[in-house]
């Protein structure tokens, strides 16, 4: 059986390329609720980026995540991302 390679996915903030389960998801769930996707199977559209507060403001600056997740981010929601992003492992 073949080796399969890793899923490999662009991060918003740095434009790097990394494997998939490097990165963080964060989805815009169908009732239009984003928020940080731990599992990776969310259904919704997603968007990732590195598990750094560096990529996740670059990423809010550029407005690449509100594109990427089609809607306009509230100050709220950005502040729930930081802080849930800083306390992951």
């Amino acid at each position: 059986m073949p080796v399969r390679k890793p899923p490999m996915r662009l991060c918003l903030g740095c434009g790097q390329q990394r494997q998939k389960r490097e990165l963080v998801r964060v989805v815009r769930t169908p009732q239009g609720e984003v928020r940080i996707d731990p599992t990776g199977k969310l259904s919704g559209r997603g968007a990732y980026i590195c598990p750094d507060g560096d990529c996740l403001q670059r990423a809010i600056k550029n407005q690449r995540l509100s594109r990427a997740l089609e809607v306009d981010l509230p100050p709220d929601v950005v502040a729930t991302l930081s802080a849930r992003l800083e306390a992951a492992p």
